[in-house]
């Protein structure tokens, strides 16, 4: 027990326990604890009981550093005490010496984020997602669609054929087909999906990718809504001074059918390698689908029309990201990855 007429003194040998407790092993910390802070004989704890029995003058102020001593003393044992564990469970046989690895996050592929923000502009319009089989036939993939099976496109050439008459679906198309057979119009649809085609791996090319369709039928709609519909979606993709224009093209399942330009978003219309110097970029390709579609599909086409679109999702994100080689996007190189994690 302390000495009641010496408590300042006291305090001041108590307070030297602290510096003991940061080195004790388990053994000395436990006797510390006991010697500082036991209930029945502790040195401190003795003190805070005789802090009563003190002159009013002295009680305040040894009252205050005793506490604040308790405080420290308990911090201090508790680290101590969690050091001592740490080390315990620590394995022998790790360096703890050797820099901390990278924790990898996950994140969506730059790709499929494209897709989603795509799909979700055009959920802005009434646009439904739908998907659709990637191995089809040949009537959805070609004849449907206004296109013979003589045209170069189906030749093998072109098409992975899996058997007799079946194949990678070459586009999204054939979604559209399927969806004409079984739903009445009003029809406003975004197809986003693989697709398959020969063509070599090269920074602009790859034999698998993702593309993303869309189709519209209704009673009355003309190439002005077309138009006003693609614009609205370049000027909320890329940004609301975009430029667009359409130059005429053809198509078996489109009339009239068109590409759709955007103002390049590298150079911004003044001219670069990227654009080849025109000031444009190409998107798309669409136009007005053709009555022999819809005849295909049992829909009236002296009734309804409608406009259709279709572009690859990989060029999209090489455009909004400015990414040199398509490549990349299939690599799955956690440098490059990396970029994209929010």
């Amino acid at each position: 027990m302390p000495n009641p007429a010496s408590p300042k003194a006291e305090l001041e040998a108590i307070a030297q326990a602290v510096d003991r407790v940061a080195t004790a092993d388990a053994a000395t910390l436990a006797e510390l604890k006991t010697e500082y802070l036991g209930r029945k004989a502790g040195r401190l704890t003795g003190i805070l009981r005789s802090i009563s029995g003190l002159p009013p003058e002295e009680r305040r102020a040894v009252g205050r550093r005793a506490n604040e001593l308790k405080q420290e003393l308990e911090a201090a044992i508790s680290s101590r005490e969690a050091a001592l564990e740490s080390e315990v469970a620590r394995p022998s046989d790790v360096d703890w010496t050797m820099p901390g690895r990278h924790r990898w996050r996950g994140a969506k592929h730059p790709v499929a984020s494209v897709v989603d923000e795509i799909c979700e502009i055009f959920r802005e319009l009434g646009f439904t997602r739908v998907s659709g089989p990637e191995a089809e036939t040949e009537d959805y993939n070609f004849t449907k669609l206004n296109i013979p099976l003589d045209h170069p496109a189906a030749d093998e050439h072109d098409t992975f054929y899996l058997g007799p008459g079946v194949l990678l679906r070459t586009h999204t198309s054939p979604v559209q087909a399927r969806t004409m057979e079984r739903y009445e119009p009003p029809i406003r649809i975004v197809v986003p999906g693989v697709v398959y085609r020969r063509d070599p791996f090269d920074p602009s090319h790859s034999p698998m990718f993702e593309q993303i369709e869309g189709l519209v039928v209704d009673e009355g709609v003309s190439f002005v809504d077309f138009k006003a519909g693609i614009d609205y979606f370049v000027k909320h993709f890329f940004t609301a001074d975009t430029a667009v224009r359409f130059r005429p093209s053809f198509f078996p399942f489109t009339e009239p059918s068109a590409e759709v330009d955007v103002q390049c978003q590298i150079c911004h219309g003044s001219g670069c390698s990227t654009c080849q110097q025109t000031g444009w970029l190409e998107i798309m390709g669409c136009g007005m689908v053709h009555p022999a579609v819809f005849e295909n599909c049992g829909i009236d086409s002296e009734r309804y029309t409608g406009y259709a679109f279709g572009m690859g999702m990989e060029r999209i994100t090489m455009l909004r990201h400015g990414i040199p080689d398509i490549r990349l996007l299939f690599e799955n190189d956690m440098r490059f990855l990396s970029q994209f994690v929010e």
